[in-house]
């Protein structure tokens, strides 16, 4: 099984960006994407032979998710169950018979780290709720975390140490997801690859000149490490901020 995961930083201008020809091209099992900055049916996306499945933020223009997936889960949901998380649409799960599927796009902690506390109340949150998942089935998740989790994982540490997304509270919480009992599949594979990031800022030529982060994952429930198979970071398509993350799984 091939899944991709991708911010696209509004599916509308994503589409006027090679977005549908990217998914065609690749054509996953399951593609999640996050930051769709739109409501279900504000835009038609046109890929045929998947079902659509979409978690909107209660403010227009902001946050998403959505799923798109060839077989049809036996249910979905949008959110975690906690009323103060659950109105950006930032988290929708698709179970499936041997699985859950959870797509996040994780608060940023933003300028001055205003919304670092509360992202440390997501943080612990969301952790609960993915627990609460692999009490009944393996969990696969993936999405923007908005943080790099090590050193390796971003091309200057040092001059971003106190930066949103390479704080050490939040890198912690990062710790504690994976001591938890999920694996960060890119590291499994490459536990010591540097130089390979999924997101650049839009100024000083970041993009060009490689001077990115990893802060896009696919976390997966230890259980099923023995059934990953491979694991990307498509550097090379365009059309958002971020690039594409693969994970293939003999699920």
């Amino acid at each position: 099984m091939r899944l991709i995961s991708w911010n696209v930083n509004g599916i509308r201008a994503a589409m006027g960006k090679g977005f549908l020809d990217f998914a065609r091209e690749e054509s996953p099992d399951i593609l999640c994407i996050q930051e769709t900055k739109m409501q279900e049916g504000q835009a038609q996306v046109p890929l045929e032979g998947y079902h659509q499945y979409w978690c909107s933020a209660e403010k227009k223009g902001y946050s998403g998710t959505a799923v798109f997936t060839r077989e049809e889960p036996v249910a979905v949901t949008c959110g975690i169950g906690v009323d103060e998380h659950d109105h950006e649409g930032r988290v929708i799960t698709a179970e499936f018979d041997k699985f859950y599927l959870v797509n996040v796009y994780v608060p940023n902690a933003q300028n001055e780290l205003k919304r670092l506390d509360y992202r440390m109340r997501w943080e612990d949150d969301f952790r609960a709720y993915l627990e609460s998942l692999a009490e009944k089935k393996p969990v696969i998740t993936c999405g923007d975390f908005n943080v790099a989790h090590q050193e390796i994982d971003l091309k200057n540490p040092k001059t971003n140490r106190r930066n949103a997304g390479f704080t050490d509270e939040e890198r912690g919480k990062m710790t504690d997801l994976q001591e938890a009992g999920f694996t960060d599949t890119w590291r499994y594979f490459y536990p010591d690859l540097e130089g390979v990031y999924s997101w650049w800022s839009y100024r000083f030529n970041a993009r060009k000149n490689n001077a990115g982060w990893r802060i896009d994952y696919f976390l997966t429930s230890k259980e099923l490490d023995g059934k990953l198979t491979g694991a990307e970071i498509l550097t090379d398509v365009y059309g958002s901020d971020h690039c594409p993350v693969v994970l293939e799984i003999d699920i």
